[in-house]
C-alpha cells in the first residue's frame, strides 16, 4: 500500500505550471467527451471527434474560434456545455479546483496554494484564499450586471421572450467577461453593429475582464490615487487606453468608405463598430462586421492588436501589454543610451528583460511555424493564415472564415496554438521542465557585435 501511494505521489505534478497544464488538458479532454454526447448536438448522433475537441479546447481555452455554428449544431445542453468550460476556462482550472477545496474544506494545502498563486500571478501564498474570493466576486458582480443589461435589450427593446432573453444574456455575458467571443446568433453579433445597448455592455465586460484581476483589485482599492498606483497597473491601464483609441482610428480609417464593412452605416455606427472591433480585436471574438470583407492592412492592423492582447492575470489572452511596454522601454532606453530600464520612476529587473523577451520571442517563433504548415497544408493566402494563427495564438477567436475549411490537420494545430496561447509559452515551457538545473558557474564575458 506504502509503494502503491508513493508510486501515486510520484506521478503528481511537482511543479506548479505542471499543475495547470494538466488541469487545462484534463477540462479539454472533458468538455470534448460530453460535445460528442448525442444530447450535445442537434439532429441524429453525436458530434465528431474533432469537432468536439476543437470547441472544447476553444472554449476552456477562452478563444471563440469555431468550426461549427455554435446556434445551430449545439443543442441547449451542448450550449450550457460550452459556457461551462468557458466560465471553468477563463477562472482558471486550479483556480477553482482551489476554490471548491476552500468552501469544502475551509483550508487550502501548500500545493494548492503554490499552483493557484502561479495561475492567478500572486505575489504570496498568505493571499491566496483572498485573492479566490475577490476573483469570485468581480467576475460574478461584472456577469450579473451584463448579464441583466443585455437581457433587458433583447426582451423590452427587441422583443425576444423573457426566458430567451435571459439564457441570450447570460450567455453572452459570461463569454465577453471571459474575452471567450463565443455567441448564439449565426452571424455573431452583425446583426446589433448599430446598437450600442448590445455592444457597450459587451464592450465593458470584454475591457473588464482583459485589464486582468490583479489591476481590478488595485483599482478597487486606490481608483482616486493613481500616484499610489503600481508599475503592472500604469503600465495596463496606459497602454490599454492607448490601444483602444489607436485600434478605433486605425479600423475606421481603413474601412470607413469599405461598403462591405463600414461603409453603408451611418458616422455613429461607423465609429461605435470601429470602437466595438477594436475592443475585441485586443482579445475577444465578437465580431459585429464581416472580418472577411476587411482590407489585408486592416488584418495586418488587427495581427498586431491580437497579438498584443490585454492585461495578466485575467481572461485575455495575447502577450500581455505589459511584455511589449517592457520591450518598448528597454528599447527606448538603448536608443537614448541609458544604462538602466527605468518604468515611472522605478528600475526593471534584468529578469524581467530576459523574460520579456523570451516570451516574444517564442511567440513568434510558434506563430511563423505554424503559418507556414498551414501554407503547406492549404491553398489559402497568407494573410488570410496569418491571421488565423495569431487569433488562435492569441486566444482571440476573429476569423476571416476560413476555420471551418482548413483540413483536419490545420484545425488540430489551431488546437495546438489555443493551448499553448492560454498557457503561456513560458508556463508550458516550465510545465515541460522536470526540475530547475542551477548552474554554480559563469564563462567569461565577451561582446559580439551587433547590427
Amino acid at each position: 500500500m506504502h509503494d502503491a501511494s508513493a508510486r501515486f505521489r510520484a506521478l503528481l505534478p511537482r511543479h506548479p505550471a505542471q499543475a495547470i497544464a494538466l488541469g487545462f488538458g484534463t477540462a479539454i479532454a472533458a468538455g470534448t467527451l460530453v460535445l460528442m454526447l448525442p444530447m450535445a448536438k442537434s439532429g441524429p448522433g453525436g458530434s465528431g471527434f474533432l469537432e468536439a475537441l476543437f470547441t472544447a479546447t476553444s472554449a476552456v481555452c477562452v478563444t471563440g474560434l469555431a468550426v461549427v455554428d455554435t446556434s445551430v449544431f449545439w443543442t441547449p445542453f451542448g450550449q450550457v456545455t460550452i459556457i461551462v468550460l468557458i466560465q471553468l476556462g477563463g477562472f482558471g482550472v486550479m483556480s477553482f479546483a482551489s476554490l471548491l477545496g476552500v468552501l469544502m474544506a475551509r483550508r487550502l494545502g501548500l500545493r494548492s496554494r503554490m499552483q493557484t498563486a502561479a495561475e492567478t500571478k500572486t505575489t504570496g501564498f498568505g493571499d491566496v484564499r483572498a485573492v479566490l474570493f475577490g476573483v469570485l466576486r468581480i467576475t460574478a458582480a461584472t456577469e450579473l450586471l451584463v448579464a441583466t443589461a443585455l437581457t433587458l435589450r433583447f426582451a423590452i427593446g427587441l422583443g425576444n421572450p423573457w426566458g430567451h432573453s435571459l439564457w441570450l444574456g447570460i450567455f453572452h455575458s459570461v463569454s465577453a467577461f471571459n474575452n471567450a467571443g463565443f455567441a448564439l446568433f449565426s452571424d455573431n453579433l452583425v446583426g446589433f453593429v448599430g446598437d450600442p445597448w448590445i455592444c457597450l455592455p459587451i464592450a465593458a465586460a470584454i475591457i473588464l475582464g482583459g485589464l486582468g484581476f490583479p489591476v481590478l483589485f488595485e483599482l478597487g482599492r486606490h481608483y482616486r490615487r493613481p500616484l499610489h498606483w503600481t508599475m503592472n497597473t500604469k503600465l495596463v491601464i496606459s497602454g490599454t487606453l492607448t490601444l483602444l483609441a489607436a485600434g478605433t482610428a486605425f479600423i475606421c480609417a481603413l474601412e470607413w468608405a469599405n461598403p462591405k464593412v463600414l461603409g453603408g452605416l451611418s458616422t455613429a455606427d461607423k465609429l461605435l463598430a470601429g470602437f466595438f472591433q477594436s475592443v475585441v480585436s485586443r482579445t475577444a471574438g465578437f465580431n459585429s462586421v464581416d472580418i472577411g470583407a476587411m482590407d489585408p492592412a486592416t488584418w495586418l492592423g488587427m495581427d498586431m492588436l491580437m497579438f498584443i492582447g490585454g492585461g495578466p492575470a485575467g481572461t485575455a489572452g495575447g502577450l500581455k501589454i505589459t511584455t511589449f511596454a517592457v520591450l518598448f522601454f528597454i528599447m527606448f532606453t538603448e536608443i537614448q543610451g541609458g544604462a538602466a530600464v527605468n518604468v515611472f520612476g522605478k528600475r526593471l529587473s534584468r529578469s524581467v528583460h530576459r523574460q520579456a523577451i523570451t516570451i516574444v520571442l517564442l511567440a513568434v517563433g510558434l506563430v511563423t511555424g505554424s503559418t507556414m504548415a498551414l501554407m503547406l497544408m492549404t491553398d489559402i493566402g497568407l494573410d488570410r493564415l496569418l491571421f488565423e494563427t495569431v487569433s488562435a495564438f492569441a486566444t482571440v477567436g476573429l476569423s476571416t472564415g476560413i476555420t471551418a475549411s482548413l483540413p483536419p490537420a490545420g484545425q488540430v494545430l489551431l488546437v495546438f496554438l489555443m493551448f499553448i496561447g492560454r498557457l503561456g509559452p513560458v508556463t508550458l515551457a516550465s510545465a515541460l521542465a522536470l526540475r530547475s538545473r542551477p548552474v554554480m558557474y559563469e564563462f567569461p564575458k565577451e561582446r559580439p557585435l551587433i547590427g
